[in-house]
């Protein structure tokens, strides 16, 4: 392609509204243009590293036997209704004012559940793997990042269908192996966490982030045994607080002016673990009273999957009144107002000489034995770990950092297919529910996340296979020489021949805007053509990442080209 035919319109300064590399390199590279918030136009050479990406997509899903579809992106409200997804995504799903009845899918469970209802009858229809690459959209109410969290994108997404959920495994399983060699061809750095389902649902779930200051995800990474978690359900081994020697009776004292966990602290001289931090949740309307450790956080992803719903919330003062008996700051496990459920954090099991409140405003117990004293009804991992804690696995130290997530696969089990009643008849002719899963990848985040670690101060660096081009050909000081000219044009037209892709910079333009833009727009290897090099029968070919350059003569071009490994910048 001929650069001067070509539409790239890229910029010198930088974008001030444009915060991370990527967002900035795209705008400046002449891959996006923003429309409105949240939404972007590709131009030419963004869209070509689109597809590049998707036929690596589309090649992977077909490897394990994905069929693709292609499916609509508007959709009947009701579907949607009968799985109680309306609510569950609130105001993200976009509604059709105009049409009522109609929303814009941000993902398509229901719709592959609603054709697997019509059509799948039998055990002998399974198992399946349905994919599309499809448009969706998203009511994000803050989106920033450029691509990376946007109103409308791109999605791969899979659905498998199975029979049993051996069955299932095996779908799965392949597509945690698929999505390893898809993010390993777009030579991205990436790492596998445990996750959360969120409005998902599921019995298990998986994330494939990459690491950076970008990321609204924030994981928790071992680098010596490779533990990696997000952090809404990841575990360290932390020392359980345990029981003292001394085990004295329960004793109530005035704290008139300590309503926190660290006034208790400074004003008492209490140990910070010995404190029993009280929380109350309303879950589904109901109160929950909840117990942690001093300071540690309550991790409500954690929460919610323990009860069940998302439908969480902090109680409030009238709420806390009502059910215990004291405000924020006074409540614990002793003289409950009212009989409702508590539940603990495991490093409280078996716990004693605790301080917590008495339900009586600007008061607190001391020595409480949670064996004791007072009922738990049940212990669970309910806290938010921090920086340092020990790795579950290894005892190393964890780190907490900020990731963006690549992929994500669910194992859905039959959420989808019982509300919308999908069924099967088994091998015996019972009646079955059809167990899925779902597997989805953000197109641009793929390329996003390739530019944010791949790229220096000059512009984006590129590498096969998702490079808009092979080489960058830059013919120098054209106008000045019809011979130098007439050289570019031959070898522009062997590249092409030879079947390289090939971006030819034939502009009327300085030697220096060239160099600039080709170092923005990074292709792996420009091949520059100047007449001193030209007279003595040789190009001079540098390596966009290295920042090496090689003369080479005319006639080895080919040759250099097809014997090119992309060479490491560390």
């Amino acid at each position: 392609m001929r650069q001067s035919e070509y539409f790239i319109p890229t910029l010198k300064e930088e974008v001030t509204d444009a915060v991370i590399p990527s967002h900035q390199l795209m705008l400046r590279a002449g891959l996006v243009r923003q429309v409105g918030a949240g939404i972007f136009s590709f131009l030419p050479l963004g869209y070509k590293v689109l597809k590049n990406i998707i036929e690596i997509l589309r090649d992977e899903m077909d490897n394990i036997g994905g069929q693709e579809f292609l499916l609509p992106a508007l959709n009947p409200i009701e579907i949607w209704e009968q799985t109680g997804r309306v609510e569950a995504m609130g105001d993200v799903l976009f509604h059709i004012k105009n049409r009522e009845g109609l929303v814009l899918a941000p993902t398509h469970e229901e719709i592959i559940t609603f054709h697997a209802r019509q059509h799948v009858k039998s055990y002998r229809d399974l198992p399946q793997i349905w994919y599309q690459i499809q448009t969706k959209f998203r009511n994000e109410p803050r989106p920033k990042s450029g691509v990376l969290r946007g109103r409308q994108f791109i999605m791969k997404d899979a659905y498998s269908l199975d029979s049993s959920l051996e069955g299932l495994d095996v779908s799965y399983n392949k597509h945690y192996q698929a999505y390893h060699d898809i993010f390993d061809r777009c030579n991205l750095n990436y790492f596998v966490v445990g996750a959360s389902s969120g409005a998902m649902g599921g019995r298990q779930s998986q994330e494939f982030m990459v690491e950076s200051n970008a990321g609204e995800d924030i994981c928790a990474l071992c680098d010596d045994c490779g533990y990696a978690a997000n952090l809404e359900v990841a575990s360290s081994n932390v020392k359980p607080v345990g029981r003292l020697d001394n085990n004295d009776e329960i004793e109530m004292f005035p704290t008139p002016n300590a309503k926190t966990i660290n006034d208790l602290i400074e004003q008492f001289g209490l140990p910070e673990e010995r404190c029993a931090k009280s929380v109350v949740y309303m879950v589904n309307n109901e109160p929950l009273l909840i117990f942690m450790r001093g300071n540690d956080e309550l991790n409500e992803s954690k929460l919610q999957a323990i009860v069940g719903t998302n439908n969480i919330r902090p109680a409030v003062s009238e709420e806390l009144i009502k059910f215990t008996g004291a405000d924020h700051g006074s409540i614990g496990p002793i003289n409950l107002k009212t009989k409702i459920r508590i539940i603990a954090d495991n490093l409280l099991k078996g716990a004693n000489g605790l301080v917590s409140g008495a339900n009586k405003d600007g008061f607190h117990y001391k020595n409480i034995d949670f064996e004791r004293d007072c009922r738990i009804d049940e212990w669970y991992d309910l806290r938010t770990i921090q920086e340092g804690e020990q790795c579950p696995k290894c005892n190393s130290k964890l780190r907490v950092v900020k990731a963006i997530e690549l992929g994500h696969i669910f194992k859905l089990g039959t959420k989808y297919s019982e509300a919308l009643g999908a069924t099967f008849l088994n091998s015996e002719g019972v009646e079955q529910p059809i167990i899925m899963g779902s597997y989805g990848i953000g197109v641009e985040r793929i390329l996003a996340c390739y530019i944010e670690q791949n790229h220096d101060d000059k512009g984006i660096i590129w590498e096969y296979p998702i490079t808009p081009f092979d080489v960058h050909l830059l013919g120098i000081n054209l106008h000045n020489s019809d011979e130098l000219k007439k050289g570019c044009e031959e070898i522009y037209e062997e590249l092409l021949y030879a079947g390289f892709d090939v971006l030819f910079d034939d502009r009327d333009v300085s030697a220096g805007i060239k160099f600039n833009d080709a170092d923005l727009i990074g292709l792996p290897l420009q091949i520059i053509v100047g007449k001193r090099n030209y007279d003595n029968g040789n190009v001079e070919i540098k390596n966009r990442r290295t920042g090496e350059r090689e003369i080479v003569p005319i006639d080895g071009i080919e040759e250099y080209l097809l014997n090119y490994e992309p060479k490491s910048d560390e």
